[in-house]
């Protein structure tokens, strides 16, 4: 007996009990035709769930457990930056009152990215370069951010190395910079602060002359053009940060899924720990009012604004293809919608509750050396790396919170490393099949790779190179890339086509709220982000270091190679297609999909209504 099978997704419930056809989201029938018998031809028809997508690769992985999914895409959104960025924004902006920007802008645009990044990734059952068979000419906007999250691995690594090389000095009974009578100091290093002190004072902590001179080596260095070799300790401690990256993504997803149980959740309970010894500190109060402090006035202030908008963008982790690869492993009728609400609101209340460890700990130094809060609080690495370890060091049991604080840096770093390497691999195996065979090795290529560049950041001039990486490589060019792919889906794609997608595999059409955003508000929003962040762009610097011209040109052209893969790639398969114009065009910008109906003469993008539908 021979048969077909065809699957038809969304069955009326003439074909099954409405209750059970709406219990778990969309069926589907099997349909078998029998061959033919004594004259009659006899047909069955069983009801299936749940359905594959046309895209889904019948043996693609999934993750193991739900959890390991939602753990990942958190682990991944809850990086360093909710620590060391959003406590000082909101303090620098008017304490509670930075909170309105940051809300607004998140349900107008932050979440409404996510919940499309997960439901682009998990529709298509592809990485961030393969998703876009939906509109062939922007694939370009895929490898743009597969080359972003490759730049990122250069430098965020080596943060991780810096954790577990202060990890590794936490180990002794006296912490090495709480004092300034070792080999690295210098003549300038004081174990006190001075209230008021003078733009002349050259004084210096014994935490920041450790960070500086005792790890980074910044003394041997005259600049960016005299980097000199890599630092043996902070190259073996990179070293271990490669070999715990390839591990725990060599076999994909079921291994990385078991690690951010791990990697995910222990940031939460060392946040914890110092939060309850942080409040119990004196002036701890005195730091948390303020941070919290409302100052409405504030809001009149355009950069107030601006920095609330370019937070929700880089603190969600969206453009980088990570939510894309992540939510690629899914099962087809997984919820994403609900999963967006989640992680967003999860990664928010992180960054906000960080702030009351931060700022309890500020508010101690700052008593403890009668200054105000201002001169202890500042963003970045030096927060981190000079005035909490100060903080650290002046406790009881120094060593033992040292190593619980630097432990939460290493969990917090490492998951969102492999957040970044998974959207390489999984982008590129996706789309060669040669890779996808030898996933072990292509995964130790990349992260070989990453590890060969990260090199020059761990010289004694690396702490430049860092930040000339930091500030070109995830700037500007991932706004471009969420922008370019924002415009794809809503637009070229269709939010309505997107709807159907996401009717399809959650049996529910997203209200009229989130196709409006996707049409309308977040396209505005990010064009409006990418105008100000090149019309408000500063020179980088490190210090007093300012960078030559020469570094800033090089900066520019890392930032450029990233932005210009998409209208490269897009003049490139527009060339590429035969015809005329106007079926170059059709085929370039019609989901592949729907390439038969070009056949006939049917295309929905050369139509009125399919631009103007919501």
């Amino acid at each position: 007996m021979r048969h077909s099978r065809c699957s038809v997704a969304l069955v009326s419930s003439a074909v099954a009990p409405a209750k059970e056809a709406n219990a778990t989201g969309p069926k589907a029938v099997e349909l078998v035709l029998v061959k033919e018998q004594n004259g009659v031809q006899l047909t069955n028809s069983t009801l299936l769930s749940p359905p594959q997508s046309c895209a889904e690769a019948p043996d693609r992985e999934t993750w193991s457990k739900k959890a390991d999914f939602l753990l990942s895409v958190i682990g991944f959104a809850v990086d360093l930056a909710n620590v060391w960025r959003f406590p000082y924004l909101c303090y620098k902006n008017g304490g509670g009152a930075f909170l309105v920007p940051y809300l607004f802008f998140m349900v107008i645009a932050g979440m409404p990215l996510f919940y499309m990044e997960l439901a682009l990734g998990q529709f298509n059952r592809e990485g961030a370069a393969g998703v876009w068979k939906i509109c062939p000419i922007l694939k370009g906007v895929g490898y743009s951010v597969i080359l972003i999250s490759l730049y990122i691995g250069f430098f965020y690594n080596v943060i991780i190395a810096w954790a577990l090389h202060y990890l590794f000095s936490s180990l002794t009974a006296e912490l090495p910079w709480t004092h300034c009578n070792n080999t690295w100091n210098s003549p300038h290093c004081s174990d006190a602060r001075a209230a008021n002190s003078s733009a002349n004072d050259t004084r210096t902590t014994p935490a920041a002359e450790y960070f500086e001179r005792g790890v980074l080596h910044l003394h041997e260095s005259r600049g960016i053009d005299d980097l000199g070799p890599p630092r043996w300790q902070l190259t073996s401690c990179l070293v271990l940060v490669i070999i715990l990256l390839y591990f725990s993504l060599w076999k994909g997803v079921r291994t990385s899924g078991k690690v951010v149980w791990i990697t995910a959740t222990m940031p939460y309970v060392v946040l914890l720990a110092l939060l309850l010894r942080g409040i119990t500190l004196p002036g701890a109060l005195d730091g948390i009012r303020a941070y919290l402090s409302v100052d409405f006035h504030r809001l009149c202030e355009a950069s107030v604004w601006i920095d609330a908008a370019i937070q929700i963008c880089f603190s969600l982790g969206v453009g980088l293809g990570v939510l894309i690869a992540f939510s690629s492993y899914n099962k087809f009728t997984n919820n994403c919608y609900r999963d967006a609400i989640i992680t967003t609101s999860v990664n928010s209340l992180t960054s906000f509750s960080s702030g009351f460890v931060v700022f309890s700990f500020l508010g101690y130094m700052a008593q403890k050396h009668s200054v105000p809060i201002g001169d202890v609080a500042k963003d970045g690495p030096g927060l981190i790396f000079t005035i909490y370890p100060e903080a650290l060091a002046t406790l009881p049991l120094s060593s033992v919170w040292a190593v619980v604080f630097f432990v939460m840096l290493l969990t917090l770093g490492i998951d969102s490393a492999m957040g970044g390497m998974e959207s390489v691999i999984t982008g590129l195996i996706d789309e060669f099949q040669l890779l996808h065979r030898h996933r072990k090795l292509f995964t130790l290529f990349v992260v070989l790779t990453t590890f060969f560049l990260s090199l020059f950041c761990v010289t004694n001039g690396g702490i430049y190179v860092f930040t000339l990486l930091d500030h070109f490589a995830a700037g500007t060019s991932i706004l471009f890339g969420v922008l370019l792919e924002v415009i794809g889906v809503a637009w070229f794609y269709g939010v309505w086509q997107f709807s159907d997608d996401i009717k399809q595999m959650t049996g529910q059409r997203p209200s009229l709220y989130w196709r409006l955003c996707w049409k309308f508000i977040s396209p505005c929003f990010l064009l409006f982000v990418v105008v100000v962040s090149i019309a408000t762009f500063r020179p980088p610097h490190y210090g007093a270091y300012v960078f030559p011209e020469w570094a800033n040109a090089l900066g520019w052209a890392i930032a450029a190679s990233s932005m210009s893969v998409a209208p490269v790639y897009a003049a490139y398969k527009f060339c590429s297609l035969p015809g005329s114009l106007r079926e170059k065009l059709a085929y370039a910008i019609t989901p592949e999909k729907e390439h038969e109906q070009l056949d006939r003469g049917e295309v929905r993008q050369f139509t009125l209504r399919h631009w103007l539908v919501v």
